[in-house]
């Protein structure tokens, strides 16, 4: 009981600070020896990985994803229960259930310019300033500093300020290492900055988006059947073997989390899956056809 106390008040903290400043450093997550052994776990691919083409990316920036099948430590930062909780707590006006948009591993290499500001919201061409679309989170493996190029921020900007132009002045670069993590809303306007050191500034996003968008990163391509099955239940649904109702992402009418199931029969039965308004006004209007069938 105490755990789920105290985590709950500092869920509560945690999101106040969030969708009052659009982004806030959480720190002492995990272990730091737990971010440096995925680090190490991807780091062939941080080599082998080419740079990015377009300036947008960065030409001195090497990205990839679907990291939760590159290593089996990605997982516990993607459900990491605090964080978790702040973004169900951000995102639950707008959603029956949120998932995970994307995860990304990210190199920015000495001599990277700094990165376009830019609202990560806008990869959706939805109503801005009425609604929060998205939380990402970044996990930092190296230390995140003004002078390897550490993201900055526009502190307010997110919401409906989003609307308005941001002055220059107002940009922060907040500064954390291995271990915590900056999470920050998608209405915030936030870029990358120029790397002027000598060394590799290397971390990874997780991204949680509504339940009902489509996602960055294609997470059924991630992470097709036969790799999804060897996730956890929980992990499954956040990457989308789960419906949203009502009956969005399904297969042959059912949720998708069939998908993982031994012996799938070669046809399916299609199931509602309603909301509880429409669940009741589907009923009541079969409840009117059954009388007049009657009368």
């Amino acid at each position: 009981m105490s755990h789920n106390n105290n985590l709950g008040s500092l869920i509560d903290r945690w999101s106040e600070r969030l969708l009052v400043d659009g982004y806030c450093v959480i720190p002492d997550l995990v272990p730091v020896a737990e971010v440096a052994a995925l680090d190490a776990d991807l780091a062939e691919d941080f080599e082998a990985t080419p740079f990015c083409e377009g300036r947008f990316y960065g030409e001195r920036t090497k990205r990839f994803g679907r990291l939760l099948a590159r290593s089996p430590r990605a997982a516990a930062l993607v459900q990491h229960e605090l964080v978790l909780g702040v973004v169900e707590r951000v995102l639950s006006p707008w959603c029956d259930t949120f998932q995970l948009n994307l995860t990304q591993a990210i190199a920015v290499h000495p001599g990277a310019l700094a990165q376009m500001p830019h609202r990560d919201q806008d990869m959706w061409r939805g109503e801005v300033g009425e609604v929060e679309y998205l939380v990402n989170v970044m996990w930092p493996f190296t230390s995140y500093r003004a002078e390897n190029g550490a993201t900055r921020v526009w502190p307010e900007s997110h919401g409906h300020r989003a609307l308005d132009p941001v002055p220059e002045a107002s940009e922060q670069v907040p500064e954390y290492g291995p271990g915590s993590a900056l999470l920050m809303l998608g209405s915030t306007l936030h870029a990358a900055g120029a790397n002027r050191s000598h060394d590799v500034r290397r971390g990874m996003i997780a991204g949680y988006s509504l339940g009902w968008l489509k996602t960055y990163e294609n997470q059924f391509l991630a992470y097709p059947p036969e790799i999804a099955r060897t996730f956890t239940p929980e992990l499954a649904a956040l990457i989308g073997y789960r419906q949203h109702r009502p009956n969005l992402g399904n297969f042959e009418g059912c949720c998708p989390s069939v998908l993982l199931q031994e012996g799938l029969p070669t046809r399916l039965a299609a199931a509602d899956a309603l909301r509880p308004d429409q669940k009741e006004a589907v009923d009541e209007h079969a409840a009117q056809e059954r009388r007049s069938l009657a009368a």
